[in-house]
């Protein structure tokens, strides 16, 4: 993945996927660095799952849908090829369709993130 200093290249269709520890299903880490971390995720059975933004984060999906339900905001429903940006904090459920893939984006590795946030 990694094909010389601070580039990285993988491919969506890629078989390199580890079970994801902190939200269930499985990912594939595309770059892990202090200035972003890069990668998808998916999942084949899965219950609705809370989740905490820890810091922005991008995603487009790539299979499947998923109705996002944000504390105190919107409830957005996202299909194939939509994309969505959260902001760090926002509290979140998520309901998705199954099998489900998404392309996610942060802006540093959140292990580094406030953790107040």
């Amino acid at each position: 993945m990694k094909v010389a200093d601070g580039v990285f290249v993988s491919n969506v269709m890629t078989d390199e996927w580890v079970a994801d520890p902190e939200v269930g299903g499985a990912m594939h880490v595309l770059v892990a660095e202090p200035d972003g971390y890069a990668g998808m995720s998916r999942f084949v059975d899965r219950d609705p799952q809370p989740w905490v933004v820890p810091v922005r984060e991008v995603i487009v999906v790539l299979e499947g849908a998923a109705t996002i339900e944000i504390e105190g905001g919107p409830t957005l429903e996202l299909g194939v090829g939509d994309m969505a940006s959260l902001p760090a904090g926002v509290r979140t459920m998520w309901r998705l369709t199954r099998p489900y893939t998404e392309v996610w984006f942060f802006p540093r590795a959140y292990e580094e993130a406030d953790a107040s946030a």
